[in-house]
């Protein structure tokens, strides 16, 4: 796997089993609060060890919105508890279209970590075999670097972004246009985010739509190869998968907002916008 691989096909990953190199990651997780663990545990790719989104993949009830980032040394752990050494090439899904796989993406490589990408269409375009139980395996090596301070902003510098940057909602149309909030507790948006639902991004089959339509979809937004891009979601996982279809895009480089709307709307002095731009 090349550090520029986000996306792998079930194909790939089928002709990859058994290598010591590649290791399998489940972070299935459900807003509807359903344990990804338990299901997990009744199917599963073989070879696959779970992780958990809200204690090991971010650092739920720390502040900083719904789900911050962890902590280098809790990320380590979890990442070495998984079996992940430093050459590791990492494949991570899950059975949503693969946000939550996406937000384990980014984290791997904010920590310095390139060799990770998704599985394209996750559990249902694998298929099978399956598995169930829990999967053991030796502890890794790896090391979690130094957090990519670059590529993330915080509620600050959303306030005073630079003129031309191109902010994007990932959320559904009626969670941006604030005809609806069933998480947080105000609705609406930033003032000036564009919505791009993330679901665009896949198509019927929850399979990365490709290169040149993801690159038409964002340049129709006003994205060009050189255009600062900020993405933002509810509590930051969705949005990771903007930033991972603007890479297949051929526009790399777009920075996160981890606390997203669940830290925004938190601020009383944050402006909000309802309606559609």
């Amino acid at each position: 796997m090349r550090s520029s691989d986000g996306i792998v096909s079930a194909d790939w990953l089928r002709g990859h089993a058994g290598d010591p190199d590649v290791r399998i990651l489940d972070i299935r997780w459900y807003i509807d609060g359903a344990s990804g663990l338990d299901r997990y545990r009744e199917k599963h790719i073989p070879g696959a060890v779970y992780v958990d989104h809200d204690t090991e993949a971010t650092a739920a009830g720390s502040g900083g919105g719904r789900h911050p980032l962890p902590e280098p040394d809790t990320f380590e752990r979890a990442m070495r508890r998984a079996g992940v050494d430093r050459r590791t090439a990492v494949v991570a899904y899950d059975d949503q279209g693969g946000f939550v796989a996406a937000r384990l993406w980014w984290t791997l490589r904010y920590f310095g970590h390139q060799r990770v990408a998704i599985l394209d269409g996750g559990i249902p375009g694998w298929g099978g075999p399956w598995e169930s139980g829990e999967v053991r395996v030796p502890e890794g090596d790896f090391a979690a670097g130094a957090p990519r301070a670059d590529r993330v902003v915080d509620y600050g510098q959303v306030r005073r972004l630079e003129p031309g940057t191109v902010l994007l909602d990932a959320r559904p149309p009626e969670r941006y246009r604030g005809d609806e909030e069933p998480v947080d507790p105000k609705a609406g948006h930033i003032p000036g985010a564009l919505n791009v639902p993330w679901e665009r991004n896949v198509d019927g089959a929850g399979r990365f739509r490709p290169g040149p339509e993801l690159r038409a979809m964002y340049a129709g937004l006003g994205i060009g190869e050189r255009t600062e891009v900020v993405a933002y979601c509810g509590s930051g996982a969705r949005a990771c998968h903007v930033i991972l279809a603007l890479e297949a895009a051929g526009y790399p480089g777009a920075r996160l907002y981890p606390g997203s709307w669940s830290d925004w709307c938190a601020h009383p002095d944050a402006p909000v916008e309802v309606g559609q731009r």
